[in-house]
């Protein structure tokens, strides 16, 4: 028989090839193709569970619809971001930077979840060290089992043996098949390995939750496919210089997306934080240059954040433009339609923009926020402390319509804001809350002259 040659396998998208190519032919991305050897000829058994007994294709009327059946763990917090509870039968995927806190919300959960059997199988760490953990979490019982085991078979054959209800796979990348040659955290490893943990998943009245590691770029490692795999897809984000912690749903097949939840990390583990709004407001410091409030949704949630900006003369032949928490080309953008349409010089000038808290928003609807803060430093002018700001902004200096905003004037209102400043087409059959003044305005300029 021939002797099977190595073969080229892309991490990102997973296209195999038989030579070594700068980019990949799948997906266009460089450096992303790693040499894989070929599988042994002699392949151990590895189980893999059927979805279920269908022997033939039904019509859609003949499925039964039963309820769902979701677990609470009682953490409002945690519950919102997995869509009300964590869902039987369903494979979930928490993602994060190294040191985040990812083992510490998985050990948890076994003081969520008392009376629930966990197996918790971990990889990374001996049960000694898992047992320190959860001895400083508060975790007991009988009903945390603890398995140190990095071979599928064994995992697989432990579930079928202890019949848990949650499992917890610490991380899928040193999980491996021994039929595969290839090393444990490659990419045939982990797509392997992980499609074999759903196959039990989706067989058994149990739900998984598969931690895994994130590159240099903040992206989950591993093929792009892991992704698609899963019902659910969770990162765990939070500055290691913040005690706060953001949990965020970017998939969920059974829930609402860009949902979040916010949690403290303290020396007993993870405390959810019901309030996050006072909470980033609370070291605000009044009549300062360059700070306002702006109100961004994430998922159901409004969030009352503080953005900071500090405009100071270059000593640079190229003028720094650095952010923290917000898209520094968005930045750049909103400082191009402040110079064209508004005439305000920032070509020599330094800009540095920090979102309060350790949180990064993404939606655009704080634009307004960034451009008044760069020009209430720059002025040197501080802003309406009692205002506040939400609104996109164009490129040419207009203020265009967005979502949610009865519940961000609800937000400030309940916080003890006096004004409210959005764009005009958002007035239109909104319900004021009482006490709260709703300003709509057209152009930037207006709101420049009207807060500083």
């Amino acid at each position: 028989m021939a002797k099977q040659k190595n073969r080229f396998v892309c991490q990102e998208c997973g296209y195999e090839t038989a030579r070594w190519q700068g980019n990949c032919p799948g997906c266009g991305n460089w450096n992303t193709l790693v040499e894989e050897k070929p599988r042994s000829e002699v392949k151990a058994s590895v189980i893999r569970p059927t979805l279920g007994h269908q022997t033939r294709p039904k019509p859609l009327r003949e499925f039964e619809l039963t309820d769902e059946i979701r677990l609470r763990t009682g953490v409002l917090e945690f519950d919102r971001v997995m869509g009300g509870g964590i869902m039987q039968s369903s494979l979930t995927l928490i993602a994060g930077d190294p040191g985040i806190g990812k083992s510490t919300l998985m050990t948890e959960i076994g003081k969520y979840l008392e009376n629930t059997r966990i197996l918790y199988v971990t990889g990374e760490e001996s049960g000694r060290q898992v047992k320190l953990r959860a001895e400083r979490l508060g975790v007991r019982g009988d009903n945390f089992l603890l398995f140190p085991e990095t071979n599928i078979e064994e995992i697989i054959a432990a579930v079928q043996d202890t019949e848990p209800e949650v499992m917890v796979v610490d991380s899928i990348q040193t999980v491996f098949r021994p039929d595969l040659t290839s090393a444990p955290g490659s990419v045939s490893q982990v797509r392997e390995s992980a499609a074999a943990l759903m196959h039990l998943t989706k067989s058994l009245p149990m739900a998984t939750f598969i931690v895994g590691h994130v590159t240099k770029t903040g992206e989950i490692a591993g093929p792009r496919l892991l992704e698609h795999m899963v019902d659910t897809v969770l990162y765990f984000e939070g500055d290691r210089h913040h005690s706060y912690r953001i949990l965020r749903t970017v998939k969920n097949r059974f829930g609402s997306t860009n949902e979040i939840g916010l949690f403290e990390m303290r020396e007993t583990g993870l405390r959810q934080v019901e309030n996050p709004s006072e909470i980033f407001l609370s070291e605000r410091r009044y009549g300062q240059s360059g700070s306002v409030v702006v109100c961004s949704v994430e998922g159901s949630r409004p969030l009352l954040v503080e953005i900071q900006a500090l405009v100071s003369d270059s000593n640079y032949g190229v003028p720094q433009r650095t952010t923290t928490g917000f898209d520094n080309r968005r930045l750049q953008m909103l400082l191009a339609v402040l110079e064209k349409r508004e005439g305000w010089q920032l070509g020599k000038q330094d800009v540095f923009l920090n979102v309060a808290g350790g949180v990064r928003l993404e939606e655009p609807a704080v634009d307004l926020g960034v451009v008044v803060a760069v020009a209430s430093s720059f002025r040197d002018v501080p802003a309406d402390s009692g205002t506040v700001l939400i609104g996109e902004v164009g490129l040419g200096g207009e203020l265009r319509t967005v979502s949610h905003v009865e519940r961000r004037l609800n937000e400030a209102a309940k916080l003890g804001f006096e004004r409210a400043v959005l764009p005009k087409t958002n007035l239109k059959g909104i319900a004021r809350p009482e006490g709260l003044e709703v300003i709509g305005v057209e152009r930037l300029s207006e709101v420049l002259d009207l807060v500083i």
